[in-house]
């Protein structure tokens, strides 16, 4: 069974910049999409940015374009979400997400079928 953990979040300032962890266990991690996906309170769910198994692949969000970059470390099992600029708009819980499937685009969030708990970003000044 795949498990993904979440690290990183926490209260930073408008302007500010985080990094956001993601440890895979459980499966072959060369083998996983990657995503990204956040949450603010009383709001849908919203797809930050996604990179493909082989790295060739990269989508991102244009709310975030600019701002935010997904990496992965095959040899670490781990998927990183660099996070500069940031703004009150980015204040919610930010989701790790996985999947074998190729088949679906990266930034359809119903394709990933394993998750993590979740991470709080809290944006404040």
């Amino acid at each position: 069974q795949v498990q993904l953990v979440e690290f990183g979040g926490g209260l930073v300032q408008p302007g500010a910049s985080l990094r956001l962890s993601c440890v895979v266990s459980g499966g072959d991690f060369s083998r996983l999409n990657m995503a990204w996906i956040r949450q603010a309170a009383g709001k849908e769910r919203e797809f930050v940015t996604a990179i493909s198994f082989h790295v060739q692949k990269i989508y991102t969000a244009d709310s975030v374009k600019g701002r935010f970059t997904i990496s992965r470390d095959n040899n670490r099992n781990t998927v990183y979400l660099q996070m500069n600029n940031l703004t009150l708009e980015d204040t919610a819980t930010y989701y790790c997400a996985a999947d074998f499937d190729s088949s679906y685009k990266l930034q359809d969030m119903t394709a990933y079928d394993y998750w993590g708990q979740g991470t709080q970003v809290t944006v404040s000044s």
